[in-house]
């Protein structure tokens, strides 16, 4: 059984170079949607504030721009190829992503929080909306990072291109 898929090498027979931004955009895309349809699964099924606090939707609403905050530095921001100027340039961007990941980390900890002293400790008949928060969370959490790990380093070349394209026009 070891040897199962050796002779399998699908990383060969495709070129992922040119469509691996496009991938890791409908990766994040994906998981961000599942995250927020599970959600609404649960305040669907469970409306009434005894079975499922609505505040509990507060931890989606900070992971979602936790998300967005994430996503709107790219790694050529970051590392200071592609962004130079602006209110602070490089750091700015690395405050703003780090901003960024309290925020999505303290979200799914609280999300966390909410499922297990919300649910699981006052042993609640219904456990599914504190599930559902969590899940929520670290769909949200896991898209974020598939975006930022998964994009390529090539974007500096995009960001060049429209800096000299501004400054023609």
């Amino acid at each position: 059984m070891s040897g199962f898929l050796e002779g399998f090498r699908c990383s060969e027979c495709i070129d992922w170079g040119e469509k691996r931004n496009t991938i890791a955009s409908i990766t994040a895309g994906v998981l961000f949607f599942t995250g927020w349809w599970i959600i609404i699964d649960a305040a669907v099924i469970y409306p009434k504030m005894e079975e499922f606090n609505h505040s509990y939707h507060a931890c989606g609403v900070i992971a979602t721009i936790a998300f967005l905050m994430i996503n709107a530095v790219s790694n050529g921001q970051v590392r200071g190829d592609s962004y130079s100027e602006g209110c602070l340039g490089q750091t700015g961007a690395r405050i703003w992503l780090f901003i960024g990941f309290m925020l999505a980390f303290g979200s799914l900890i609280a999300s966390m929080w909410i499922l297990f002293g919300g649910y699981v400790a006052k042993e609640k008949a219904v456990v599914y909306p504190g599930i559902a928060v969590f899940f929520q969370n670290a769909f949200i959490f896991f898209g974020s990072r598939s975006d930022i790990n998964l994009k390529s380093r090539d974007q500096v070349t995009f960001w060049r291109f429209m800096k000299s394209f501004i400054k023609r026009n």
